[in-house]
C-alpha cells in the first residue's frame, strides 16, 4: 500500500472523529456535516486509489488542501490548537504526501 494512500485513509478518519467530537461537544451540526462529508470523501479516495484509480489521489489531495484552508482560517479567528491546529499539524504532511505521489 502506497503513502497516499494511508495518508488518505488516516486523515479521513481524522476529520470523521472530529466532526463526531464537534457535533457531541458543542452540537456543532456544521462540525458534523462537514467533517463526515470530508472524511468519507477522503475515505473513497483511498478506495479508490487501492483499486488503482490514479484519479482518487487528486481528489484526496484537493479535499485536504480545502480543509487545510477552512483550518487555517479557523486557527486565525480562534488562536485555539483544539481542533483546527491540531488538524493543521497532522494535515500538513498528509499533504505533502498525497503531493510528493502526485508527481
Amino acid at each position: 500500500m502506497n503513502p497516499g494512500i494511508i495518508a488518505a485513509i488516516a486523515y479521513g478518519v481524522l476529520a470523521i472523529i472530529g466532526g463526531v467530537l464537534g457535533y457531541v461537544q458543542a452540537k456543532s451540526k456544521v462540525s458534523l456535516i462537514a467533517g463526515c462529508g470530508c472524511g468519507l470523501l477522503l475515505l473513497l479516495s483511498g478506495i479508490l486509489q487501492l483499486q488503482g484509480q490514479t484519479w482518487g489521489l487528486i481528489v484526496a489531495t484537493v479535499v485536504t488542501v480545502i480543509l487545510l484552508v477552512a483550518f487555517v482560517m479557523r486557527f486565525v479567528k480562534t488562536r485555539k490548537f483544539m481542533p483546527a491546529g491540531l488538524m493543521l499539524l497532522l494535515g500538513i504532511p498528509a499533504l505533502g504526501v498525497m503531493i510528493s505521489q502526485l508527481v
